[in-house]
């Protein structure tokens, strides 16, 4: 319980700043605990994390100019997608989506690397009604990949709203908390219904988790755009490492 609770720690303080918390907690959890089912361990990472993404969520909204109405879009397309992945996942096997995945993390990393100045400065290229249509879709693509696979998804919205949208690291990794909430409860709702959470491993981890999350979100804040860009470049890297080892071992 420890080393899991460590691990929480640590989970919510990367992904309080750019998400990627789940590529620590959810492997820790395969280690720690191997006669878990998929759906637990997925369940239990994701009742131990949400409080802690709220925390950050909360301490963001105090210092950065939230676009609520972009925002509740997202949340609304998030959410619906969330439950109708987590839905999916309990029928069908992750493996299926992983080299997809792989090539769109490199894809991704190649881009932010390549492009020095992404989300240093807010730059929205479309008009207000296109760039609400716009919020809906990144919703919705990473509500899907919340509820199926799960590691990753604060990262895949910050990138989507700095490269699609054109926030900034900082406007991006709030907005993104406050999604990610929404995403969070909307497939716990699944994950508590079929009993797949353990609450003994999981209330601890939340503690810890919270704790990171205040400390990750606090630090974030004060060194600004340039450092959120720097961890993101780290997680999607790590994110590349991680699902490239599952696509590996398929063959």
């Amino acid at each position: 319980m420890f080393i899991a609770s460590l691990a929480a720690l640590l989970a919510g303080f990367v992904d309080s700043i750019v998400g990627g918390g789940g590529l620590v907690q959810v492997p820790a959890l395969f280690i720690l605990f191997p006669h878990f089912s998929v759906s637990q361990v997925i369940g239990t990472n994701r009742f131990a994390s949400f409080m802690g993404t709220s925390v950050a969520g909360y301490q963001y909204a105090r210092k950065v100019e939230v676009p609520w109405r972009v925002v509740l879009i997202t949340a609304a397309g998030t959410a619906v997608m969330s439950f109708l992945g987590a839905t999916i996942a309990s029928h069908l096997k992750a493996e299926v989506l992983k080299p997809i995945i792989l090539f769109l993390m490199a894809a991704i990393a190649i881009y932010s690397y390549s492009n020095k100045t992404l989300g240093h400065h807010e730059n929205l290229p479309v008009s207000i009604v296109r760039l609400q249509w716009y919020a809906l879709l990144i919703g919705m693509a990473t509500g899907f990949y919340n509820g199926f696979v799960g590691p990753g998804t604060g990262s895949l919205l910050v990138f989507g709203f700095v490269s699609v949208i054109g926030y900034q690291f900082l406007r991006a990794s709030a907005v993104a908390k406050i999604i990610n909430v929404v995403a969070d409860i909307a497939s716990l709702v699944f994950f508590i219904w079929k009993g797949y959470v353990e609450f003994d491993i999981a209330l601890p981890m939340m503690a810890c988790n919270i704790m990171g999350s205040y400390l990750g979100s606090r630090l974030a804040i004060l060194r600004g755009n340039a450092f959120i860009r720097n961890i993101f470049l780290v997680v999607i890297f790590a994110l590349i490492l991680r699902f490239g080892y599952d696509v590996v071992r398929l063959f």
